[in-house]
């Protein structure tokens, strides 16, 4: 199995509380689409590589729901949030909230576009309902799951 890693940007926008996450894969849409709909699969490359992911619920649908956990050594964290729109092979749009902070709630779209040669970009955008909020968001350690996550997605899209 050859993997590639693909370098995540994520940048937090100076003019509203959004975060934008960009990353290449050396996949077709549809298999990275699948990564996000099939629960057993997102199970196994979402967030930080220590500890484990548990989802709860996992309702992959236009008005559907999810909640999942993680948890490490010494915590923790559970979220949740609804599929407001799922175009598959092109977009989701859901909602985020770590239960920690039941009243911040995030909206999130993630698209995904064939770039050709079998590869895919995604781009995910999180729009938080104040700076501090986002910023909250970012300073959490949700770099290092991103891009860990990613790069467990990279293994999971280079099995046959």
């Amino acid at each position: 199995m050859t993997t590639t890693t693909h370098e995540t940007t994520i940048e937090s926008d100076p003019t509203v509380p959004l975060v934008r996450i960009v990353r290449e894969f050396d996949a077709p849409v549809a298999k990275v689409f699948k990564a996000h709909a099939d629960p057993d699969l997102f199970a196994r490359w979402i967030g930080p590589d220590d500890g484990r992911m548990t989802i709860d619920h996992h309702d992959f649908r236009t008005g559907g729901s999810y909640r999942y956990v993680h948890a490490g050594e010494d915590d923790e964290a559970a979220f949740r949030g609804t599929f407001h729109e799922v175009r598959p092979d092109e977009l989701i749009v859901q909602t985020f909230t770590y239960e920690g902070m039941p009243d911040g709630v995030a909206l999130e779209k993630i698209w995904f576009e064939d770039i050709g040669d079998g590869r895919t970009r995604l781009t995910s955008t999180s729009l938080v309902d104040s700076f501090e909020g986002r910023d909250a968001f970012v300073a959490s350690g949700m770099e290092a799951g991103v891009v860990q996550g990613f790069a467990r997605l990279d293994a999971i899209l280079a099995e046959a």
